[in-house]
């Protein structure tokens, strides 16, 4: 059965969707950094929706920097595990490469943890292409 897939783009006024979808986070997100991460500019969120439901979402970021043009970090992806394998993350991929367009970026990026061979194929699948091999390092800060 074909699911049918609409892509919110989430603004500040929808902090209650977010927390609504909290389920496709990592974490339960809170009310604070969800109107935080919705007021900046240049954050998005897109929520995707089979017959009005959270299914999926995808969460991007324009990066600046002094030499480069703006680019996309594609910064999170999650999907409900019921909709696994149906096409729900390539809409709000597709919709965050649309909106990176949109913007002026000159690309969009996303690291990927080795061994994701899901989220490597969803990505390949839309187009994204290796760059140099690479190791991403991370500091926790208090």
């Amino acid at each position: 059965m074909e699911l049918t897939v609409r892509i919110r783009h989430l603004v500040t006024g929808d902090v209650e969707v977010v927390l609504g979808a909290g389920h496709l986070f990592d974490n339960p997100p809170t009310r604070a950094w969800t109107e935080d991460f919705l007021r900046r500019r240049g954050h998005h969120l897109l929520l995707a929706e089979v017959e009005e439901a959270p299914a999926g979402f995808v969460s991007g970021i324009e990066i600046a920097h002094p030499d480069k043009r703006v680019e996309m970090l594609l910064y999170e992806l999650g999907v409900d595990e019921h909709f696994h394998r149906r096409g729900i993350g390539r809409a709000p991929v597709e919709a965050l490469k649309a909106s990176a367009t949109s913007a002026g970026c000159s690309g969009m990026w996303v690291p990927v943890e080795q061994g994701n061979v899901a989220a490597t194929a969803l990505y390949r699948a839309t187009g994204a292409q290796e760059p140099e091999p690479g190791t991403t390092l991370w500091w926790s800060l208090p």
